[in-house]
């Protein structure tokens, strides 16, 4: 990948994209291109890996695991979104794993140049502390939606957050979405969510498509 390729592809993503020219430069004579093939880890959980990880193209999961395997979905990263401030922030091991759901390329910044990004651009710094802001936002959403949502609730926050909306305006969600991963983003059993989500198809609140996709009414929202 040439030096101008480099660039190209920094400056396209949020979080560098108000780099000076001089800035953009530096960085891209440090940044690599790396390949994860699907359920391939980026980081691992309990580890440190010191570097930046900026998600070019695909998708990637953020989970946890306890002490007797099971797994929790918190978030799905896509494509401009980053892996691994924290861990450069505090200098403390990944908090949780990040799995690619797809294949997945990823720019990748060590820690050396990334503390040189932040010690010289302010619009940089401030852009990292609004996502880690945004990530606590998130996690605070999901706790309340554990403690005070009952499962159909639940199903239903996520699924209403994994949609867009089409040239007509309707929500769907795109990817075909698992019960199991449904199940691993709510903490309920596949059982439990099959049902819900069974029941939702013959309430007309949602209706699975032959291509994988779903789509969403608007009316599920009431069930939040």
């Amino acid at each position: 990948m040439s030096m101008l390729s480099n660039i190209e592809l920094l400056l396209r993503v949020p979080l560098f994209s108000s780099m000076t020219p001089e800035q953009a430069d530096v960085v891209a004579k440090a940044v690599t291109k790396q390949r994860f093939k699907r359920a391939e880890v980026i980081v691992e959980q309990g580890r440190k890996s010191n570097a930046l990880f900026i998600v070019l193209s695909g998708r990637a999961r953020v989970l946890t695991t306890d002490s007797r395997g099971r797994e929790v979905i918190l978030a799905t990263l896509q494509v401009g979104d980053y892996i691994g401030e924290m861990s450069l922030i505090d200098n403390e091991p990944h908090s949780a794993t990040v799995q690619a759901d797809v294949p997945t390329d990823c720019l990748v910044l060590g820690r050396a140049e990334f503390d040189h990004c932040l010690d010289g651009n302010t619009a940089m710094a401030r852009a990292v502390m609004s996502g880690l802001v945004k990530r606590l936002r998130r996690a605070d959403q999901k706790i309340e939606s554990l403690a005070l949502m009952d499962v159909y609730g639940r199903v239903a926050h996520v699924l209403l957050d994994s949609a867009t909306h089409d040239a007509d305006g309707q929500m769907v969600i795109r990817d075909k979405i698992s019960r199991q991963d449904v199940a691993k983003m709510v903490g309920a059993s596949r059982e439990m969510v099959s049902r819900v989500m069974k029941d939702l198809e013959e309430r007309g609140y949602i209706k699975g498509q032959e291509n994988g996709s779903t789509h969403i009414q608007s009316v599920l929202g009431s069930l939040t």
